[in-house]
């Protein structure tokens, strides 16, 4: 059962979060602290922490900092392809965090282990067939995320506006959208489509209160159409903002550079360098393809009405109107 209420929505994943809304922030690696998370959570979304660009310490700390600014629900992002995956574990179920997103990795790992300490576990994906195992591992939701995302993607190459009916045919478990939504009318279609919430990224780092550099949310606000490529599909596919950095990779693969020459370009750090730290021509910028008509840097609180309004408009207006 789904229903606009007076308060808010009501439907599996409002109700399995605890949340006003059906509206989920992406914990992007190096925006997604304490000050966004908990600032989407106190606006009625679920906030999350990005654990990816986080040492255990340092997520310990955005933990306890994100529970003094919110009494509300939040989660942490668990990319399981990182080190120290242990010890974010670890510091997980010590810090008794609600809710975790894990991605990039095989959901049976830690499903179990998480879920049997009350902790309610969904994880990413890019395919049907990855659905069905995230599923079958016991997760609680699944998020299918589209290649217009930002950030590292599936090597199917699989658009939101499929992926999410063939996910919704094959399981049954609440399902999230994620992958070009950065509006209350995209967060429509995709309900259209089968989903029951949606995650935005891209919407969320253009907002104060995301952690990354000032540069690059400027740069992302002046990302016109097309100005984002899907690069690195060798190694990990990445969506990136075009710049010096995109386009020496570009030409290394048009060569045919090999997966050890494509890691030395890489080299460590690249995206801290970007996205942190504001290198916007030799840092990876990694953003999705929204970004093109993202065109200011507003409060998070702002971002989650703006789409809570026009979602409930875009609901009240019959389809010619739209």
């Amino acid at each position: 059962m789904t229903k606009i209420t007076d308060t808010g929505f009501d439907n599996r994943i409002t109700r399995l979060f605890g949340v006003r809304y059906p509206i989920v922030q992406g914990g992007m690696i190096w925006a997604a602290g304490w000050r966004l998370a908990s600032a989407v959570s106190n606006a009625g979304g679920l906030g999350m922490l990005g654990a990816g660009s986080m040492y255990p310490d340092v997520l310990r700390e955005h933990i306890n900092k994100c529970k003094q600014a919110t009494d509300k629900p939040f989660a942490v992002n668990l990319p399981l392809l990182y080190p120290s995956i242990e010890e974010h574990v670890k510091t997980i179920l010590e810090e008794k965090v609600p809710i975790v997103f894990t991605s990039a990795g095989n959901p049976k790992t830690w499903t179990q282990t998480l879920r049997s300490h009350g902790i309610k576990v969904v994880h990413v994906v890019s395919s049907a067939k990855f659905a069905l195992k995230s599923q079958d591992a016991g997760v609680d939701a699944v998020v299918a995320e589209g290649f217009e995302a930002g950030g590292h993607n599936g090597r199917e190459e699989t658009t939101t506006l499929c992926l999410i009916p063939a996910v919704r045919q094959a399981v049954h478990i609440p399902l999230i959208a994620a992958g070009g939504i950065a509006t209350g009318r995209a967060m429509y279609a995709t309900m259209a489509l089968g989903a029951e919430g949606v995650q935005m990224g891209s919407r969320f780092v253009c907002t104060p209160e995301a952690s990354s550099h000032m540069a690059f949310k400027e740069r992302i606000v002046a990302a016109g159409e097309g100005d984002t490529m899907l690069a690195l599909k060798k190694l990990t596919p990445v969506r990136l903002i075009k710049n010096d950095f995109y386009r020496q990779v570009e030409l290394a693969e048009q060569a045919g550079a090999t997966d050890a020459s494509l890691n030395e370009l890489l080299g460590r750090g690249r995206a801290k360098k970007g996205m942190f730290e504001g290198d916007m021509a030799m840092g990876e910028l990694e953003i999705g393809q929204v970004s093109g008509i993202i065109n200011d840097i507003i409060p998070a609180a702002q971002v989650v009405d703006n789409v809570w309004n026009e979602f409930v408009a875009a609901h009240k207006a019959p389809f010619y109107e739209l």
